[in-house]
C-alpha cells in the first residue's frame, strides 16, 4: 500500500494532466494568438535579452503568484464561492498563459543551462508522459475522445449549415 502524502501527490498530479489536456484545445490557440502581438513579441525579446538569473527571477515572480491563486481558487470554489472562485481560477490561468507561458518561452534556452531547471523540466515531462499513457490507455478516456469528436462534428455541422 502506498503511503497517503505520495498518494495525494500523483491524485494531484493525475488531476493537474487531466485538467490540462481538457483546456489545451482551449488556451493553445489563444497562447498563439498572443505570441503574435506586437506588444508581446517586443516582451520576449526584452525577457531574451537578460542573463539567465535575470530570467530565473522575471519567471519566478509572476509564478509564485499565480500558482498559489489557482490553489486558493478551488479552495473558495470548494467552500462554497462557486463565481468567485471559478473567475479566480480563469484568471489565475490566464495570467499564468500570458505572462508566465510567454516568459518560459522567451527565456527557456538560457533556463535550460540551470542543470537543475533542465532535470525538473525533464522530470515534469516524463511524468506527463506517464500519466497520459494511463489515461490514454483507459475506456473512460476513449469513450471522452469519441464524445469529444461527436460534439466537434456536431458543431461543424451547426456552424456549416444553409441559412434558413
Amino acid at each position: 500500500m502506498k503511503s497517503l502524502p505520495r498518494l495525494l501527490f500523483e491524485a494531484a498530479i493525475v488531476l493537474i494532466v487531466v485538467l490540462d489536456e481538457l483546456a489545451r484545445p482551449i488556451y493553445r490557440p489563444l497562447i498563439a494568438a498572443v505570441a503574435r502581438w506586437r506588444p508581446m513579441q517586443r516582451f520576449e525579446a526584452w525577457v531574451a535579452g537578460h542573463e539567465r538569473f535575470a530570467i530565473l527571477v522575471l519567471l519566478a515572480v509572476p509564478l509564485a503568484i499565480v500558482e498559489p491563486m489557482k490553489f486558493l481558487a478551488l479552495v473558495w470554489a470548494a467552500r462554497g464561492h462557486y463565481a468567485s472562485g471559478t473567475l479566480a481560477l480563469g484568471l489565475a490561468y490566464l495570467a499564468s498563459f500570458i505572462v508566465v507561458e510567454r516568459i518560459y518561452s522567451a527565456g527557456k534556452p538560457k533556463l535550460m543551462t540551470f542543470p537543475w531547471f533542465a532535470w525538473g523540466v525533464g522530470l515534469m515531462l516524463k511524468m506527463r508522459a506517464a500519466v497520459l499513457e494511463v489515461l490514454r490507455a483507459s475506456a473512460l478516456w476513449r469513450a471522452g475522445t469519441r464524445l469529444a469528436a461527436r460534439l466537434r462534428a456536431a458543431f461543424v455541422r451547426f456552424r456549416t449549415r444553409p441559412e434558413r
